[in-house]
């Protein structure tokens, strides 16, 4: 064989070899996600049980973003809430829960920091995720883990989720009165609407 042939083989078999790795390589690089928060169309709600009847209220969502490699699970980003943003609509009461209960001014912002993302299939419609996190109010941090109930359709994200906060085990003034016993925890119900996005992988 000639120069030129042998260098034809060389090319050719150093392209099919490209070719190949491009192809496992792709597939790895795509498992890297990325989940954009939508603050206008989500939605926190919260509930407070009492003696004399049930508070509800909602606080705002400030910034959203999740990263994850569908792979291994592991996750990072931060949603972050703004704890002057609760509203149960009395100004007097709203005003009180603020200064006394969240301290709101010495702790403005309730985070959650996911650490590890289970459930999800690529290409699946539904699925029910698991996330595992660590979750940051009045200046404590919890370990936290959400269970997500979620739909993917166009690379929008939608999903909702419910859990308890025990804020007087955590730290912080119980508000009952000598004419109102409200319960120790607070019942959280958030529906979460973002975009999907793959993003190049890290590692």
């Amino acid at each position: 064989m000639n120069v030129a042939g042998t260098w034809k083989v060389t090319l050719s078999r150093s392209l099919a070899i490209t070719a190949i790795a491009l192809i496992f390589l792709a597939p790895a690089a795509a498992q890297q996600l990325q989940v954009q928060f939508d603050p206008a169309k989500t939605r926190i709600d919260w509930t407070l049980e009492a003696s004399m009847h049930a508070v509800h209220g909602t606080f705002q969502l400030k910034s959203g973003r999740v990263s994850f490699d569908a792979r291994t699970g592991e996750a990072s980003g931060q949603i972050t809430v703004e704890a002057a943003s609760g509203d149960s609509g009395n100004g007097t009461r709203d005003a009180k829960m603020k200064k006394d209960v969240l301290e709101t001014s010495r702790y403005p912002e309730i985070i959650f920091s996911p650490k590890h993302v289970s459930g999800f299939v690529s290409g699946q419609e539904s699925s029910t995720l698991q996330v595992a996190g660590n979750f940051t109010v009045h200046g404590t941090t919890h370990d936290l883990t959400l269970t997500l109930p979620v739909s993917v359709k166009n690379n929008t994200v939608e999903g909702n989720t419910k859990f308890d906060v025990p804020y007087v085990d955590w730290g912080m003034k119980n508000p009952s009165n000598l004419f109102l016993k409200v319960e120790k925890s607070v019942q959280i119900s958030i529906s979460v609407v973002a975009e999907l996005q793959p993003v190049q992988a890290t590692k």
